[in-house]
């Protein structure tokens, strides 16, 4: 058991590792020559060493060493060493890789953004998924949101609205608004590498043919379903509601099957971040 364990670890160092490489590829050969930044504690670092000739892994580790220590406290221990493993690989990287040659030129804004974005969002993502972290401002953010009223996001989003502020008028306010466009297009791609590209919906029916609907869910998309036992809060009637779990791909499919039964049922569909256990595995229908 303990030697799975520690194997487990061990292979999510490496790709912690990976992850950390492939995200220095992309500032180094990519966004930093072109001056542009990616967001928080980065986004700092990066025009911290065009300010003041630090080297950027320097800023990078010493700036994030406080963030460490509030994951240490506030997510645990093997979460801070994660990170530290991962921002110390970044840093590391983006020493190693400073006189890589620059695969793209100021003429290709559209390229910069876009390539830079997905060198970023894959590695921060590889980090993510294997349980470490490459910025500190996230750490930040997940504590202060159990302070005051505002979601992470929100807080992030505010974090890097100075952090892309102060881009403008060290950069220029283009390579700001190319900066800001980039760390959405890496949001979006950690999102894929997290989540995964078959994103999943969880559903529930409402309706008094629930369980003729989870018949032809079961029969025409090959899905699993759960009844749970309600009642209506006006009617004040017993009822049958229908839980189900499908990929994205498969929503229009279900809605239309739903539709062909009862076009009056009470369908709810949300957004779910990840499947475990159970057995979520699409049966055979053909």
């Amino acid at each position: 058991m303990k030697k799975g364990k520690s194997l487990e670890n061990i292979r999510k160092l490496i790709m912690i590792i990976i992850g950390a490489v492939i995200a220095a590829y992309g500032l180094e050969a990519v966004l930093i020559p072109n001056a542009v930044i990616d967001g928080g504690v980065t986004g700092l670092s990066i025009m911290g060493a065009h300010l003041f000739g630090i080297p950027l892994g320097i800023l990078l580790f010493v700036l994030n060493i406080p963030f460490i220590y509030i994951g240490y406290k506030q997510v645990g221990k093997t979460f801070a060493l994660m990170s530290s493993a991962g921002i110390a690989a970044l840093s590391i990287s983006t020493v190693l890789l400073h006189d890589v040659k620059t695969i793209l030129g100021p003429n290709d804004p559209l390229l910069i953004v876009l390539s830079g974005g997905m060198l970023l969002g894959v590695g921060i993502g590889i980090v993510l998924r294997n349980g470490g972290a490459l910025d500190g401002s996230e750490v930040l953010a997940v504590l202060l949101s159990r302070k005051i009223p505002f979601s992470v996001g929100d807080i992030i989003l505010f974090i890097n609205a100075f952090i892309f502020l102060g881009a403008s008028f060290i950069f220029g306010l283009e390579s700001a608004l190319y900066s800001a466009l980039t760390y959405y297009i890496a949001k979006n791609v950690i999102d894929i590498i997290q989540v995964g590209l078959e994103k999943s919906k969880e559903v529930r029916v409402v309706s008094a043919k629930s369980e003729e609907i989870g018949d032809a869910i079961q029969a025409r998309l090959g899905r699993g379903v759960t009844y749970t036992h309600g009642r209506g809060g006006f009617s004040n009637e017993p009822t049958e509601i229908l839980n189900c779990v499908i990929n994205r791909m498969e929503e229009n499919k279900l809605v239309s099957i739903i539709k062909d039964i009862d076009e009056g049922a009470f369908v709810v569909i949300s957004d779910v971040s990840e499947v475990r256990g159970g057995n979520f595995k699409k049966r055979d229908i053909h």
